[in-house]
């Protein structure tokens, strides 16, 4: 299998300092949206701003380059091992040149590995499917977001939450509530129905790969997520907790089956800098985003 090592690096430096344009242009809609002089409209021209910088710059948009997950579809006769081995190569090169900070932290001697590797860390998904092809998307989940987060059971007694979509609805906004600016608002909400309690949480970050401006092909669920979209900007939460119109820029909802004992909620909270990147190698040929063509 031939060396991908620098062109995951590349994928790397892309997803850490270069804002996805949907998200960029969500929140300069926002920023219109916000009532000039507003502490509101002030957090939102520094977000801006710190954007266009790291872009220009190649650095990092947020100094918390977060747990970095990657979803790996890779064709028939590829080997997942090798494909593993370069990224983690990738993840070490990506720290070294400071486009990821270290972030490894070992829970019982409190000690950091100083280049991203560890045990469970980062996180890989592999799939082998039908395509000729292989692709590699990234996402980095930072830890601020990660802290707010949530997972309920249904039903839910201190909401009078019951098992269908109004409980749903009512769990995610309590979420969001619950959240405040601590997510680092305007956030992006992932939300699996269904499902189990672990898998719940990677379907629910899945969900944070699609773009903002998207349907749901699921009429029930693009109507909820319109509606929570709408109600959660009603709080008045705003960016970063200043108050404001704008305290979610979308919210990404999946249903996933689950057992008859079981109904879970889960919200992958993202923050405003949603960092994700996608790669694909076609014919020898690496593309990013769809665009950019060239080895790398």
């Amino acid at each position: 299998m031939e060396d991908r090592v620098e062109s995951f690096v590349e994928l790397i430096r892309r997803a850490a300092t270069d804002l996805p344009a949907d998200v960029e242009m969500a929140l300069r809609a926002a920023r219109e949206r916000e009532e000039p002089g507003t502490a509101a409209a002030g957090a939102l021209d520094a977000i801006l701003q710190n954007v266009e910088l790291a872009r220009k710059r190649s650095t990092p948009i947020c100094q918390d380059t977060g747990v970095p997950l990657f979803y790996v579809h890779y064709p028939v006769g590829t080997s997942p091992r090798l494909l593993r081995s370069q990224i983690e190569r990738a993840v070490v090169e990506a720290t070294r040149r400071a486009y990821l900070r270290p972030n490894a932290v070992d829970p019982l001697t409190g000690r950091n590995s100083g280049n991203n590797l560890g045990r469970g860390f980062p996180v890989f998904h592999f799939e082998e499917w039908e395509e000729n092809f292989l692709r590699v998307d990234l996402l980095l989940k930072g830890g601020g977001s990660e802290n707010v987060s949530a997972q309920y059971k249904l039903p839910y007694a201190p909401l009078k939450a019951g098992r269908d979509l109004e409980g749903v609805r009512k769990v995610v906004l309590d979420a969001v509530y619950r959240a405040q600016g601590k997510g680092c608002a305007p956030g992006i909400l992932g939300v699996a129905i269904g499902a189990d309690r672990g898998t719940g949480y990677v379907y629910a970050k899945e969900q944070l790969f699609r773009p903002l401006d998207d349907t749901n092909p699921v009429p029930e669920l693009a109507a909820l997520e319109d509606r929570l979209l709408r109600e959660a900007n009603e709080l008045s939460i705003g960016p970063m907790g200043f108050g404001g119109k704008t305290t979610l820029l979308g919210v990404k909802i999946g249903a996933y089956h689950r057992l008859p004992a079981c109904y879970f909620v889960t919200v992958a909270y993202m923050c405003w800098a949603c960092r994700r990147a996608r790669m694909e190698v076609r014919d020898g040929v690496v593309r990013y985003n769809g665009g950019g063509d060239g080895d790398v």
